[in-house]
């Protein structure tokens, strides 16, 4: 089951090639080069941009480009609409308890505006943008968040996005909603190709459907916890919520309480794990939850939590996933 996605944002979630264009059309005419058309730009657009920028405007240092492409951009980006069912693909994937990541070319200061416009930040569990060259960038990122390639994809619409997956070892899925037409991507052999964001979600939703196991699901459960990094946070507990899902094999089991897994236990003994001691990061509270669950619950093979913290003021919380599963060599 593919339980992490890499995503691009432009052309991938977004459709901002309109306001790409037009900048990239006035760096070009700033040094008297013709303007290109649609079908030109996507033709000949690549990433690194920094090779595009070689061929049409070799003898121009790059940071010169570069200022005068995001002056023009910042100034537009408002154009940036999602492109069609992004919002419908990311709450399946966040309900069907798959992490989300953004790696993306976009400068970290447009995605910030963007997203926040969009209200779309808190889908990923975290943004890498800004990265000039995602293959070099897909490694580090696999091993900081411990994902296994076996169980990612990266999702985008570039010869650069499956150039990168790759590069990473994970499954590569290229989306005809962007920059790359598809005589043009397809030379680079991607493993899926899909015509938008309504099929992509369709396809995982088979998948899940075909693969799906038993799980006990606790959503949204309140618990309180002392934890911040400072000491001022942590002087006085604070509410987080909690969504726990547990694998688990209900055949057999017929109405016997003692052959399943009790809910109820397992929210009790949660809220006590978060109120026994102060922590400081939400990321070892998950893991020590995750763990403890497998250990303290023999019917469970496998645990995924979701902690979220409410302190940001421009967001709706701060959220952490962690999924464990025991060791299959265990008895």
């Amino acid at each position: 089951m593919l339980r992490n996605l890499l995503l691009d944002w432009s052309g991938t979630l977004v459709d901002d090639l309109a306001p790409v264009l037009g900048a990239t059309n006035h760096v070009l005419e700033a040094y008297g080069r013709p303007p290109l058309t649609r079908d030109e730009f996507r033709q000949h657009f690549r990433l690194p941009f920094t090779d595009f920028y070689r061929e049409f405007l070799p003898d121009v240092p790059l940071d010169e480009l570069d200022a005068l492409f995001h002056d023009r951009f910042t100034g537009i980006r408002d154009e940036v609409v999602p492109l069609p069912g992004l919002r419908e693909f990311l709450d399946f994937c966040r309900e069907d308890g798959r992490r989300l990541f953004l790696l993306s070319s976009v400068k970290h200061e447009h995605f910030e505006a963007q997203a926040r416009k969009l209200d779309l930040l808190h889908y990923f569990e975290c943004p890498y943008a800004g990265v000039l060259d995602k293959r070099a960038k897909i490694g580090e990122v696999l091993a900081a968040h411990s994902l296994d390639p076996d169980e990612t994809a990266f999702v985008g619409d570039m010869i650069h996005d499956v150039e990168t997956a790759r590069h990473g070892g994970v499954m590569s899925i290229a989306v005809l909603t962007g920059y790359d037409p598809v005589g043009k991507i397809m030379p680079a052999k991607p493993d899926v190709v899909v015509s938008s964001l309504h099929e992509l979600r369709r396809l995982l939703q088979h998948a899940s459907a075909r693969n799906a196991g038993d799980q006990i699901l606790i959503g949204g459960l309140a618990v309180t916890a002392r934890i911040g990094v400072t000491d001022a946070e942590r002087s006085k507990a604070q509410r987080l919520e909690v969504d726990v899902r547990m694998d688990a094999d209900f055949a057999g089991v017929g109405d016997d309480v003692g052959r399943t897994t009790d809910y109820a236990a397992v929210a009790a003994w949660v809220a006590a794990v978060c109120a026994a001691r102060e922590f400081r990061l939400l990321e070892t509270l998950a893991e020590d939850l995750a763990s403890g669950l497998l250990a303290e619950f023999p019917l469970v093979s496998a645990v995924e939590i979701e902690l979220r913290k409410f302190v940001l003021p421009d967001a709706r919380h701060a959220a952490v996933r962690v999924r464990r599963q025991r060791d299959s060599r265990e008895p």
